[in-house]
């Protein structure tokens, strides 16, 4: 077995992270995994916000990064050795240890999934956790109704581009995204299907969306925080539901970040502000595969992919996240083989 490069914290950022946080190492790989074990030849890798969080030594729901220890991810990959019976030679899987070139897994920790519906990759993007957190937010944790106005913000992005088609098959009468740049709101109309299209760079955004939502919106999926929530919060219709998936705009803050000064007028709306973490609704995996897979076949499904090549590029791809310059879901193609 070869030897697996990997890329490891080498220092907490303070601030916005840098490359010379990261650095690139080597492992060896054992010629055969341990009982129960698999080796899984990683081919594409997911960079996402949360990551950034942790970086950080601070507590939160996931335990954070190691100094001087490989990160941590979703991957997908080809298992090439196995010492369990139920995960062969061959089998392609999804796992949580990305950020290398090979990973060493309980059989019990990787799941194994069907090329034949959908390419590897899709499994990290639409139908993988980007995908679940943009329908949960909708079907769980901000309901969609017919009729409903919809908000969505970093629309572009891997939960937002799949979001607002969501809303739109959940019955939404109007769908409104909020993208950076003419490019990414241009996407937005002619690619994703959304009906009005938001320029946050332009500035204006409470203006913006008035325009746009002149009657108020009903569902706001919030990725962003910072202005995005609190120009929400403003034009929350009564009764409105609020997700609060992220808050990409203060990852990088290296102080604490004040708060939408207008949360009274959800008071006033009696609107709910309902925060949630995609691992509360891993139950719901089949149930969205099910039927988004279809869609996605038959082109029904829009999506995007960003791709940077190669593990080494891996902390570029990252950075490239916090700064919004993916279309869709960022990957990192590990296997030079491996179809995009």
């Amino acid at each position: 077995m070869p030897a697996s490069r990997e890329i490891r914290l080498a220092a907490r950022p303070v601030g916005a992270p840098t490359a010379a946080d990261f650095a690139l190492a080597t492992a060896e790989v054992p010629d055969r995994p341990g009982e129960g074990q698999v080796v899984v030849r990683n081919q594409w890798m997911s960079v996402d916000p949360y990551m950034r969080g942790r970086m950080d030594d601070a507590p939160s729901y996931i335990p954070p990064f190691q100094l001087d220890a490989p990160l941590e991810g979703s991957a997908v990959g080809e298992v090439v050795a196995s010492n369990a019976p139920e995960v062969p030679v061959g089998a392609t899987v999804t796992h949580f240890l990305g950020w290398r070139e090979y990973a060493v897994l309980d059989a019990a920790a990787v799941t194994v999934v069907d090329t034949s519906v959908a390419p590897a990759e899709a499994y990290l993007g639409p139908l993988g956790a980007t995908g679940l957190t943009a329908y949960a937010a909708l079907t769980r944790t901000a309901p969609v109704r017919e009729g409903d106005v919809v908000l969505v913000s970093a629309a572009a992005g891997a939960v937002g581009s799949v979001a607002g088609q969501i809303a739109r098959e959940l019955g939404a009468s109007r769908v409104i995204g909020s993208a950076g740049g003419p490019a990414k709101t241009k996407k937005l109309l002619d690619t994703f299907g959304y009906d009005a299209a938001i320029d946050y760079r332009a500035g204006g955004l409470p203006e913006q969306l008035a325009q746009a939502a002149p009657d108020g919106v009903d569902v706001y999926l919030d990725s962003v925080g910072g202005d995005h929530l609190q120009a929400a919060i403003g034009a929350i219709r009564p009764g409105g539901r609020i997700a609060l998936v992220g808050a990409i705009s203060t990852y990088n803050s290296a102080s604490p970040v004040p708060g939408p000064d207008n949360l009274f007028q959800a008071a006033k709306q009696e609107a709910t502000l309902r925060g949630m973490l995609v691992t509360s609704h891993f139950d719901l995996f089949p149930e969205w595969i099910g039927r988004a897979a279809p869609l996605l076949a038959d082109g029904t499904l829009r999506t995007e992919k960003t791709v940077v090549d190669g593990l080494d590029r891996a902390p570029e791809a990252f950075l490239g996240v916090l700064r919004g310059a993916n279309t869709g879901k960022m990957l990192v193609r590990l296997d030079a083989g491996a179809a995009s």
